[in-house]
């Protein structure tokens, strides 16, 4: 039996060192992959400060995020008359396509009634000219950042789709996942020769090129326009098994409101997760997949036979946003690796689902699944695991290095190294990818420990 531990230890009163962010980050993310959208924030100043030096500290690339700034005079009374002048400002300014309004806790905490003052605004001020304006709820305390990334997909896709004619183009919504990893799923789509609306499209502006000149608004995103089409396509691929029977998603309102066909999968991360995605793939453009993508799924499995006695039978702690975690864990199972904990921040009832959907094959009595952790919580069940290494972002590192095991950094946040937006996750050469860096990593440590100091492995 699976074991679901309780999310956190009785005794904590709050959050101690959270495995998660806050709702409104998960918005900034989905409006940086849009093509010249600003993300605004209504809120305190301290939240656009927050989410910016943490989205920068990871991507490494400028963000800039606009607040309407509330005094303690607009907690009391409103900030409508921020929010408008901050719009205005922005629209000056930047001259955006569109601009991403997300509330923050202290909106949504007096009640601000935003799409009113959306609505009024459109009609007193001409500064506006033809920017779109996006508006999504995203109270940190009815969620983390992950429920903040699909709320905000969903509110683009409900308020800019129209009635469209049929086309070839599908919708793939892949989740919160890297820049790399949007560019490697393009790259499978074009070589299938399929053609597609990515939503959110971030692969450029959260990892672009570098400027001879500033530029306020960085080239690449999703247009609205691909949006406003999404109604015709013939399918829409959702990444994500907590996903998968929940009636909220931008999937399963593109099937109920415009019959669009809903492919809910898992992110794509290991063997069969990405055999599955290419199947249907086929199925719904009729399509055989390349050799050369036959060809890496080939090299995959060769390195599997090469290396899984190095790999086989070690213990691992997986954390992070809950979907990464199913699919990290489904990849450890590929490689005959053992989780032993698997944990996350989000409150997500189809959690241990996912995970259960994964790992049926194999022994799963020692497995701990932690959901709406924090990271003093993981850290008092993997020092009684016994973890031989552990899988996630940065902010695994000190309990790691407690425990004197190493950390494999995936998924997201990664603060401490350099090129986290360019890790690698999905597909057959993400698997592979991910597959180097855990067995190198042990066999380092192997090699570290070792009174010889053997160079032959």
């Amino acid at each position: 039996m699976i074991s679901d531990a309780p999310a956190v230890p009785p005794a904590s009163a709050a959050a101690r060192n959270a495995c998660k962010l806050c709702a409104p980050l998960g918005a900034c993310v989905v409006f940086s992959g849009i093509e010249g959208c600003v993300p605004f924030l209504h809120g305190s100043q301290g939240c656009a400060t927050y989410i910016r030096r943490y989205l920068i500290s990871h991507f490494r690339e400028p963000v800039d995020i606009a607040s309407s700034s509330f005094s303690e005079e607009d907690t009391v009374f409103g900030g409508a008359r921020n929010l408008k002048a901050g719009l205005r400002n922005v629209a000056l300014q930047y001259r955006p396509t569109a601009i991403g309004v997300a509330t923050t806790c202290l909106a949504e905490t007096i009640g601000e009634d935003v799409p009113r003052i959306l609505a009024d605004y459109r009609k007193e001020t001409t500064e506006a000219g033809t920017a779109a304006l996006i508006r999504v709820s995203t109270p940190s305390y009815a969620g983390t950042h992950t429920e903040g990334f699909h709320a905000t997909v969903r509110a683009v896709v409900q308020q800019f789709t129209r009635p469209a004619a049929s086309h070839r183009r599908l919708n793939l919504l892949p989740g919160f996942v890297s820049p790399e990893d949007l560019r490697h799923l393009k790259e499978i789509l074009g070589a299938a020769g399929a053609e597609h609306t990515l939503l959110p499209d971030y692969s450029s502006t959260l990892d672009g090129r570098t400027w001879s000149e500033y530029q306020r608004l960085q080239p690449g995103g999703t247009t609205l326009a691909c949006v406003a089409q999404m109604s015709g396509s013939p399918a829409t691929f959702e990444f994500g098994r907590t996903l998968a029977d929940r009636p909220d998603t931008a999937a399963a309102w593109l099937e109920s409101e415009h019959g669009v066909p809903r492919v809910a999968l898992g992110l794509p991360v290991g063997l069969r997760e990405t055999d599955r995605f290419l199947a249907e793939l086929e199925r719904i453009t009729g399509q055989p997949m390349p050799a050369a993508i036959d060809e890496e799924r080939g090299r995959l499995i060769d390195s599997l036979v090469d290396g899984h006695k190095y790999v086989f039978g070690k213990r691992a702690v997986i954390f992070g946003d809950p979907d990464m975690v199913i699919g990290l864990a489904s990849l450890l199972n590929e490689l005959g690796v053992q989780p032993v904990l698997c944990a996350t921040g989000s409150k997500n009832a189809s959690f241990g689902a996912g995970l259960r959907a994964v790992l049926t094959d194999v022994d799963t009595s020692g497995l701990v699944i932690l959901e709406g952790a924090d990271h003093a919580a993981i850290g008092e069940h993997a020092r009684l695991l016994k973890p031989d290494f552990l899988l996630g972002g940065s902010k695994g590192y000190p309990l790691a290095r407690e425990l004197g095991v190493p950390l494999v950094r995936a998924g997201f946040p990664i603060h401490d190294r350099v090129g986290g937006q360019r890790v690698l996750h999905l597909g057959y050469r993400g698997a592979q990818q991910l597959f180097d860096r855990i067995i190198n990593t042990l066999l380092e440590v192997r090699q570290d420990g070792s009174e010889v100091g053997y160079s032959y492995l």
